[in-house]
This record gives structure tokens, sequence and C-alpha cells, in this order.
């Protein structure tokens, strides 16, 4: 659907996605309508280099041919038959999921909010299964982001941010600690904590990445103690880190993790993976999803999937993560650049990121901001030099720009 296809132009739907949807978020003053590997094209013909790929969507590029055949194919054959009948694109799917990750079962749903749900219902099944009614806590990282629906956004740890205010009162059950500091997951954790739920590089929170250290400390403590330890993969997953997936950097092993973004190659599809030992918390009735396993998402994640692995996009995500945290060192007003693969954060000293964000959108290039002073970047892993060289050109202008405009 385009907006000339209805008589209608660029400003016509901004007015009407102004007039009709929640007004929850900033939207680029932009109608994307089409896309092709690096870029996307608005509804005036302007392309725009994409740095933010959907948000850790994207990754094997915008409208890669394979995945879009693949969708094409199987929506002539069968779009949706709900959990209950076996479908093949499913099958396949969890096959190549759990023979890459190493891990017995997965269930699929629509989100990554959905998955971390699934995951933390288990782990308090797990809980109150093995060790009693009351063991269902669990300890989170300050500044995590795990979702937006109930139990997800209660273990999110930013109680004073917009995300959680107003939503009160919390689940029960959760706890926060410092991320990267296993003496205050320590202190966190009591005798009827079940389980330790981190990302491996926190997104939302700033972009920070764990430390080996630290997660082979939770890994410690978690064995010690009889808990599970839960990483949330759904921004770190699928290549995007410079790995399959981020734990694999780290070489600790968790008990389960939650998969999203990258998994569906544009389409909503998110998983929770985990061992058998897990599994068995979960028996018939206990979990579900009336879109669990779409046929047309699982086709989607097999073509996105095989093709980020094929294409060893992992490794290109490494060398051009490296290679792009490298050259934006050397932007002015910068006070730090941090991340891993191409999950890439630059905290500005003394500058607005999100005039940034915007000044670099009316550049043509997307980007976007956690809060006022940190811009993330998250490409398509089909990224190259030139396409790096050309984003830091036109964030030098912007910053440049916006600090002469500021001061």
């Amino acid at each position: 659907m385009k907006a000339k296809d209805y008589g209608l132009s660029k400003q016509d739907i901004m007015e009407m996605s102004d007039q009709y949807l929640l007004d929850i978020g900033y939207h680029f003053p932009i109608v994307v309508e089409e896309g092709n590997g690096m870029y996307l094209k608005d509804a005036e013909g302007k392309e725009y280099l994409d740095f933010y790929a959907g948000i850790a969507v994207n990754s094997a590029g915008n409208c890669n041919e394979r995945i879009v055949k693949a969708v094409q194919e199987q929506v002539a054959q069968v779009m949706h038959v709900s959990l209950y009948p076996h479908n093949t694109p499913q099958a396949m799917l969890a096959k190549l999921v759990c023979e890459q990750t190493g891990f017995d079962r997965i269930f699929f749903q629509n989100s990554g909010s959905e998955s971390n749900e699934a995951m933390i219902k288990m782990a308090r099944k797990y809980g109150v299964e093995n060790f009693g009614p009351e063991h269902y806590h669990i300890v989170t990282a300050k500044k995590s982001f795990h979702g937006r629906t109930f139990a997800a956004l209660t273990a999110t740890g930013q109680p004073d941010s917009a995300i959680q205010k107003g939503f009160l009162p919390d689940l029960p059950g959760f706890s926060y600690a410092e991320y990267n500091n296993l003496d205050s997951f320590r202190e966190a954790c009591n005798e009827n904590t079940v389980a330790i739920m981190v990302e491996p590089v926190q997104g939302e929170g700033g972009v920070y990445p764990a430390t080996k250290e630290f997660l082979e400390g939770l890994r410690k403590l978690c064995d010690e103690r009889g808990m599970l330890l839960l990483f949330d993969e759904v921004q770190t997953g699928w290549c995007r880190c410079g790995e399959t997936m981020a734990f694999m950097h780290y070489g600790v092993r968790p008990d389960a993790i939650t998969m999203a973004k990258a998994l569906g190659g544009g389409l909503p599809l998110g998983a929770v993976a985990m061992t058998q030992k897990c599994a068995d918390t979960l028996n018939p009735g206990s979990h579900g999803c009336t879109f669990s396993g779409n046929p047309v998402c699982c086709a989607a994640g097999y073509a996105a999937i095989s093709e980020l692995l094929e294409k060893d996009l992992a490794k290109n995500a490494k060398e051009m993560g490296d290679y792009f945290m490298s050259q934006l060192q050397t932007l002015p007003h910068v006070k730090e650049v941090r991340g891993l693969g191409l999950l890439v954060g630059l905290e500005l000293e003394d500058v607005d990121a999100v005039k940034v964000k915007v000044r670099a959108m009316e550049k043509q290039l997307l980007v976007t901001a956690t809060s006022n002073r940190i811009i993330r970047m998250v490409p398509p892993l089909i990224v190259t030099k030139e396409d790096c060289d050309k984003a830091v050109a036109v964030l030098r202008e912007s910053i440049e720009e916006i600090a002469a405009e500021e001061n």
C-alpha cells in the first residue's frame, strides 16, 4: 500500500496517524513506503541510510529477497493454523534454532515481551514446583528493559521512567541489582530467589555490554544456589553482537534465552528456548498462544536465520562493529563509544542526542536515541565500511550543528 494509490499525500498519512493512533512515542516525520538493503525510501522518493533496522529487526537488510520470496510462497499456501496442528515452517525453524543455539526446546510467540513473559512464567513455576510456593523471586538489573507486558514490565529495572510510571501495583517477586556488579546481585538474592535474568548487552538502558567476569559470576552463583540463569537476547541475538547469540561471545551458557526482532526477518516473531530441565516445568495447558508458530512468520524466520548464518553476517557484524566504533571515536563532543558487534551506543558529553537524531534524519540518516545523551545504532548486518563512513560524516555534521545552536 502506498499513499498515492489512495490519492493521499505524505502529509495526509501523517495527519491520519496523528488523529487515530495513540500518542505514545516519537515518530520520524517521514512516511516509509519502500525498503532495499541499507536504505528506506519515503513517499516523496527520498532515500534514507538505515542505521536502526526497525530497531534491530531487519538484520539481513530491508526487503531481503530470500525472506520476501519465503513469505510470498507461504502466504499462497497457508497463512494461519493456530498451535494445534503441526506445520512445516514452525518445525523447520524450531530445529534450526535449537541446533544453532544448543537448547532442547523452543516455543514461539509474537514478540520479545511475550517471550520474556513465557520465560518468567517458566522460572516461577520451576521454583514453586521444585522448592515451594514462596520460591518465585527473580533478580533483574537496574536500567534493564524486558518489555511492556506486565511481568516483563516489572522485570524492567527502570522504576522512575515513563515505561513503568503509573502501572501500579507492580507484580510481586522482583528485585533489581546493579548491572555488571556481582556483589549487588548476590545481595539481591534471597532464600526464595529462583532466577537471575539479564541482557548480555543492555540496549534500551544505554548500550552497556556485560563483562565476561560478571556473566561468569552469575552462572557460578546460580549453580551454587540452584537458581536458573536467564538471558534476554531479544536485541542481542542472531549475529547482532558478532556471534550467533551474544552468550556465545562470553562463553556463558544460560538455562533459557528469549529472542525476537531479527528472528522474524521483519515479521512479528519471538521465542523462548530452554534446556530440557526447564521445559519439563511446562505441561499442556500451562502456556499457549493463538499465533504460536504462525506459518508465515516462521517461514520468514527460517529464511532470515538461514541468510544470516550462510552469509556469515556475525563475522561482518564484528568487523564492521569494530570499524564503526573506531570511527565514532573521532567525532566531537563524544564522552564514550561502547557496544558489541553492531549494537552500538554513542554517548555525547554536552549535546542533546535527541536533537542530533532529528538532525541526522533531516540529512537522511536514521538512528535512535535511548536518552538525551545516548544515540543507539543497530544497522542491518550487511553494512559496509562505505555505509559506516557515510553515517559518521552525517553524525559529525549533525553534532557540530546542534552544538553550535545550543551554545
